[in-house]
C-alpha cells in the first residue's frame, strides 16, 4: 500500500484573534484514500518561560477531510496576539477504527490577531454595566517625578510627548505596544469633587483644564476594560484631535463613543459652557494622542502619598474575572 501524501507548502490565512484558515499542497498519489486530517497546534515556547511551569498539552485536532482551506475555530481556546506552531498530517481511517497516517509536515509559525472592534464592543458593553453614576470634574491630571518634568522642559521644548502604550490590560488589546499617547487621569474624590492627593506615579502633578484636551474638536474612543486581581476595574479611553494620526489609528481599530452621551466620560454644553462628567465606579485611564505643552496647565507637588501598589504599568489582566473578560482569548 502506497504511503499517504505528506502536506507541504502550508499556508495560514484569514487570521483573527480566535480563528484562522489553513491550507496546504500534497501529491495526488493516494490522495483519494485520505479520510481525515490531523492538525497539531501548540503555543510557541517562550525562551524565558519557567521550565517547571505546567506546559500546554499538545493538542491534536482530528478533522474530516474537507475542501481546503479549512477554517479552524472553536477547536481550541485560541488566545489573541499569541504565537503558535502548527503541523499537519493526512490520515486514512481503517475498517477497525485505527488510522494510517502520513509523515508530519514541516512545522510553521503564525501569530493570532488583536481583538477586533466586535470583541472590543463586547468589552465596552461589560464595562457599561458597572460604570456607575457620573460625577462632575473640571481638570485632567498627570502625575510624574520631578525629573520627568525637568526633562520635558530641557529636552522637549516644554511639551510632553506621546509614547507607546505599555502591555497593561487585556492581552488582545489593539492599542498595547502600538498606540502613542500621554496618560491622564480625571478621577475625583467623592467628598471634595477634586483629584485625590495620593498617586502611584510620582509626587508632582500636571493639571490642565478639561476643555484643553476634550472638546468638540476631539474624538473619544473606548480602548480597554480590565482588572488586576482586585475589586475595582479600569477603563482605558482615548481622546484624539479630529484628523490627527492618533484619530486615524483609533478610527480603524476602536469603538467610537458619543462624547456627549456615554457611560464613562462626557463633554456637554450648558449655558454656553462646557461641562464634564466621569464614571464613579471605574478608574478611568485617559490617553491623549498629541503632545501637550506644560504652559497649558500647572505643575505642583501633591500633599499625599505615592501609592506604588496602585500602579498599572505593564499590569497583567486577571483572566478569571467574569466581570471584565469576554469569551475569546485573555
Amino acid at each position: 500500500m502506497e504511503e499517504l501524501p505528506v502536506p507541504h507548502n502550508i499556508k495560514i490565512s484569514n487570521i483573527t484573534c480566535d480563528s484562522f484558515k489553513i491550507s496546504w499542497e500534497m501529491d495526488s498519489k493516494s490522495k483519494d484514500r485520505i479520510t481525515h486530517y490531523f492538525i497539531d497546534l501548540n503555543k510557541k515556547e517562550n525562551k524565558n518561560s519557567n521550565k517547571f511551569k505546567h506546559k500546554d498539552v499538545p493538542t491534536k485536532l482530528v478533522a474530516k477531510a474537507v475542501p481546503l482551506p479549512m477554517t479552524v475555530r472553536g477547536h481550541w481556546f485560541l488566545s489573541p496576539r499569541t504565537e503558535y506552531t502548527v503541523a499537519v498530517q493526512t490520515a486514512s481511517k481503517q475498517v477497525d477504527g485505527d488510522y494510517v497516517v502520513s509523515e508530519w509536515s514541516e512545522i510553521i509559525e503564525f501569530c493570532t490577531a488583536d481583538y477586533s472592534k466586535v470583541h472590543l464592543t463586547q468589552l465596552l458593553e461589560k464595562a457599561e454595566v458597572i460604570a456607575g453614576r457620573m460625577l462632575k470634574f473640571s481638570v485632567f491630571y498627570r502625575n510624574q517625578h520631578k525629573e520627568y518634568f525637568d526633562y520635558i522642559r530641557e529636552h522637549h521644548g516644554n511639551a510632553m510627548q506621546p509614547s507607546v502604550k505599555d502591555n497593561s490590560g487585556s492581552h488582545g488589546s489593539p492599542i498595547s505596544g502600538k498606540l502613542e499617547g500621554i496618560f491622564f487621569s480625571c478621577s475625583t474624590e467623592f467628598n471634595t469633587g477634586k483629584p485625590p492627593q495620593d498617586s502611584p506615579y510620582g509626587r508632582y502633578r500636571f493639571e490642565i483644564a478639561a476643555e484643553k484636551l476634550f472638546n468638540p474638536n476631539t474624538n473619544l474612543y473606548f480602548g480597554d476594560f480590565y482588572c488586576m486581581y482586585t475589586a475595582y476595574h479600569y477603563v482605558i479611553l482615548v481622546i484624539a484631535p479630529v484628523g490627527s494620526p492618533g484619530d486615524e489609528f483609533c478610527k480603524q481599530r476602536l469603538p467610537q463613543l458619543n462624547s456627549k452621551d456615554n457611560k464613562f466620560l462626557t463633554c456637554t454644553e450648558e449655558d454656553g459652557v462646557l461641562v464634564y462628567h466621569h464614571a464613579q465606579d471605574v478608574i478611568l485611564e485617559v490617553i491623549y494622542t498629541d503632545p501637550v505643552d506644560l504652559s497649558l496647565g500647572t505643575v505642583a507637588e501633591i500633599t499625599g502619598h505615592q501609592l506604588m501598589s496602585l500602579s498599572t504599568a505593564n499590569a497583567k489582566k486577571d483572566p478569571s474575572c467574569k466581570t471584565c473578560n469576554i469569551s475569546v482569548g485573555r
